[in-house]
């Protein structure tokens, strides 16, 4: 009997014109988003910076307890509103918000290349994105010829895809927007008999539906990652899955994943998500992946 590949893989987020990872190290990151710069917490970054003399609009100081929280404080004005930044064919709205990151995740941007090459072939394929918040995943997806679903459990998210959308001139592309909890959008899917070629699963640590469900990853996604696969067949190109901020491995993802899609032709593949630093080229860890891809 052959032993499974247990080889780990890691995807690298590259700069870009409107994002990079300036510099990083002693337990924080200093990135650039557009004209703007700014520090953030990074437990990952134990290592020494490349220079002690960071300069930033603005910093976020974490709270003391580890759930999280925490405040902004600047050094110089930044649009509370937001600004505008490019990926490719996507514009979108950084802003900073209460939960320290901008509006969105730039280190899934190697992801968001990977899903459109796997249909790059296919005419409008149908792809959702599952917890999608600001929707730069499924506009990525969009602008490249999919039709999308994007589902997330905030209306205020959902809001600010539509925003991004229209700011990059796809309000009438073929997305369906849905506000509602996802593993109960995923199993009234599975009960309707759909199917997609493609699915983005990006979940939270923890979190709360419209209605009040709440989602704990390690509980609840061998559920929701069985309805998924539910959704594919041999037809279908992948499902990628990223986990942040939590105490689990890439290998459980991958065998998790290896035992769901046993009966899908394709291969299975896990590894680390990163961001390549611009001052010295080193990869700073952010996420953990898998993926099931035709």
């Amino acid at each position: 009997m052959t032993p499974p590949n247990t080889r780990l893989d890691t995807l690298i987020g590259e700069p870009w014109a409107d994002y990079g990872l300036v510099d990083s190290g002693n337990g924080r990151k200093l990135e650039r988003y557009g004209r703007f710069r700014f520090i953030r917490p990074e437990p990952q970054a134990m290592w020494a910076p490349a220079s002690e003399n960071w300069k930033a609009q603005g910093e976020f100081l974490p709270a003391s307890d580890e759930d999280g929280g925490g405040r902004w404080v600047f050094a110089e004005p930044v649009p509370r509103e937001g600004w505008p930044l490019k990926w490719n064919e996507v514009r979108f709205t950084a802003q900073t918000t209460p939960f320290r990151h901008l509006g969105f995740f730039p280190d899934m941007a190697p992801v968001w290349s990977w899903m459109r090459e796997q249909v790059a072939d296919m005419d409008q394929p149908e792809c959702m994105n599952l917890f999608g918040y600001t929707g730069v995943g499924t506009l990525a997806m969009a602008t490249a010829g999919a039709k999308m679903v994007h589902v997330d459990a905030s209306k205020k998210s959902v809001e600010a895809a539509r925003a991004n959308a229209a700011l990059s001139g796809m309000s009438d592309a073929p997305v369906r927007w849905i506000i509602d909890d996802a593993a109960k959008f995923v199993a009234r899917e599975v009960r309707r008999n759909r199917r997609y070629d493609g699915i983005l699963l990006d979940p939270p640590k923890y979190g709360r539906g419209p209605e009040g469900e709440v989602w704990r990853l390690e509980e609840d996604l061998p559920r929701l990652l069985a309805d998924c696969r539910r959704l594919l067949d041999a037809d279908s190109r992948f499902l990628f899955l990223t986990v942040y901020a939590v105490r689990m491995s890439a290998l459980a993802l991958q065998e998790l994943m290896r035992q769901l899609f046993a009966d899908l032709p394709g291969r299975v593949e896990a590894g680390e998500l990163g961001v390549r630093e611009e001052a010295r080229g080193l990869t700073l860890p952010t996420a953990i992946w898998a993926r099931w891809s035709r």
